[in-house]
């Protein structure tokens, strides 16, 4: 399960148990819509805070997973000449010692 999703199941059971104590409440009824009202009004700032927050997180994870994929592709693809250059190396030895066989005493 995501951690998204458990987010959004705590934030639904938390609004649930503000509307319920509410309705509850022995207050009037005027008293008690007002009382919904800025609880929603809350819990839909922490909600949307908290989304930001996640986001955030997301984001930064994300950045930093590409740069340090964009490190290791530049570590191999340096790799990769390397091996390259060794193997012309070699090429050019082998080519070199077919050219100028050292005679055998």
């Amino acid at each position: 399960m995501g951690s998204g999703k458990i987010l959004a199941g705590v934030l639904a059971g938390v609004a649930a148990g503000a509307v319920l104590g509410i309705l509850f409440a022995p207050d009037k009824g005027t008293e008690t819509r007002r009382k919904i009202a800025e609880k929603g009004s809350d819990l839909a700032s922490d909600v949307k805070n908290k989304y930001s927050n996640f986001a955030d997180t997301i984001s930064e994870k994300y950045d930093a997973a590409k740069e340090k994929l964009s490190g290791l592709v530049n570590e191999g693809k340096e790799a990769g000449k390397d091996i390259v250059n060794q193997a012309k190396d070699r090429a050019n030895a082998m080519r070199n010692d077919v050219r100028n066989p050292n005679p055998v005493s």
